[in-house]
């Protein structure tokens, strides 16, 4: 007798890096600038209508007269124009449910260059060899991209496993292209494997329960104490970056009050922020391998709600009131954002999902403080940053603290603390297709 699995429609991202021409490069620079020009007068549109005449077909109508009537906006694609107006309307629909801020004024060099394609049919795809593909982007034509991950295309796409889209972003290191693909595969059963907990720290990035620590081999903090903010560049890269920071500085010097920033200026902001795209593109991939390891692993992942943003805040205070301890805080910051421990929980969220398991969430307070063994909070048991001794006469527990976190937190996901699961087969997902809601 056999058992019938269930068959779930997954939606799938694959990044890939674009080979332009020179000629090629200025085209998608022109429609990325026309993108962000279009969101900035759909901004601009929408803040000054009344809101009682706010709707999607008055914007709709108002982004086709402007396409009309200003020449250099031709250069970007109906669809994408299209897709630039989908999302203004849903950062407002964000803004309304209370998930995210009202959507501003995009700035040239605060905006990241993005292009949106949302048909997938007008890519074209196809592969040319092992290392190299061809995919078609409308208004500037054919263009290779680095084949690493099979796609369903050619004789393996159908209705139910196809590329749906794509999108264009640019980084330090060039164009690259964000495939969004569609497919049929079977809806894992739910896992019973072995929990874990786990705590995020510096020194040990994930500290695990059962003591598999994960551990990326780059230490935090350098041979004098201070945090290493470049750990992710090697011993010449580091030396790269020192000297075109003094670079910089030097050619800055000479630079007016009000003046243009020189070409050579340029070119050396543009080799520093390589240097540290390289460093973030090493910590991601880190992070895709554990998480999936660590997915693959357990069956449930029990991990702290953090609220990053409030514990990286500066300590400098006000004038009235300055605060203590600057330079510290201002390192622990750094070495904070350095670990990004949210990407980190987003991407366990999606993976256990994927391989059956759940993972919860429990609140965070006194997890470092609190003894695993006996379950009291006695003062002065966190000797140090690495060192738990219980002060409890009857215990006396010593360990490594992020080992002892680690503990507590799986300690109250199984006395039922834990907060709503944030994914795995509890979650309750948004129905997709809602159209946004017009203007209140």
């Amino acid at each position: 007798m056999t058992t019938e699995r269930v068959q779930g429609k997954w939606q799938l991202g694959h990044r890939a890096r674009l080979a332009l021409t020179p000629v090629q490069v200025r085209l998608v620079d022109a429609q990325a600038h026309a993108a962000r020009a279009t969101w900035n007068l759909l901004h601009d549109f929408w803040t000054m209508t009344p809101k009682c005449r706010r709707s999607l077909q008055a914007t709709d109508e108002a982004i086709r007269q402007a396409r009309k009537e200003i020449d250099w906006l031709g250069v970007l694609p109906a669809q994408a124009a299209q897709a630039v107006l989908k999302a203004y309307h849903q950062a407002w629909k964000n803004c309304w449910e209370g998930r995210a801020d009202e959507p501003n004024f995009k700035a040239r060099l605060r905006t990241v260059m993005s292009v949106d394609i949302p048909q997938g049919r007008d890519l074209q795809i196809t592969r040319v060899h092992r290392r190299w593909g061809m995919v078609n982007i409308p208004k500037v034509g054919r263009i290779r991209f680095r084949w690493t991950k099979d796609l369903p295309v050619g004789k393996h796409a159908d209705k139910d496993n196809r590329i749906t889209g794509a999108r264009l972003v640019k980084d330090a290191l060039g164009w690259h292209i964000a495939f969004r693909a569609q497919t049929l595969d079977t809806v894992p059963e739910p896992r019973t494997g072995p929990e874990a907990g786990i705590d995020a720290g510096v020194n040990i990035p994930l500290a695990l329960s059962d003591g598999n620590h994960q551990d990326h081999g780059r230490p935090a903090r350098l041979p004098n104490g201070t945090a290493d903010r470049d750990k992710w560049l090697n011993t010449g890269e580091k030396a790269k970056l020192l000297r075109l920071e003094q670079r910089a500085a030097h050619r800055k010097s000479f630079r007016k009050r009000g003046e243009k920033t020189s070409r050579r200026l340029r070119n050396t902001y543009d080799q520093i922020k390589r240097l540290r795209a390289t460093a973030t593109r090493r910590a991601t991939d880190w992070q895709h391998r554990t998480t999936t390891e660590l997915a693959r692993t357990y069956g449930v992942i029990v991990v702290e709600k953090l609220d990053i943003p409030n514990m990286v805040k500066s300590a400098r205070g006000t004038i009235a009131n300055p605060g203590k301890n600057v330079a510290q805080k201002s390192g622990l910051n750094r070495s904070i954002s350095q670990e990004a421990w949210g990407r980190t929980v987003t991407m366990l969220t999606y993976k256990t999902a994927r391989h059956g398991g759940t993972l919860h969430k429990v609140p965070a307070p006194n997890t470092s403080l609190r003894c695993s063994a006996c379950g009291f909070t006695t003062p002065g048991s966190r000797e140090d940053q690495a060192t738990f001794v219980c002060k409890n006469p009857d215990c006396g527990w010593s360990g490594n603290a992020d080992h002892n976190a680690a503990r507590n937190v799986l300690q109250l996901y199984r006395t039922g603390h834990a907060l709503v699961p944030t994914a795995g087969r509890a979650v309750v997902r948004r129905t997709r297709g809602v159209k946004p809601a017009t203007a209140r």
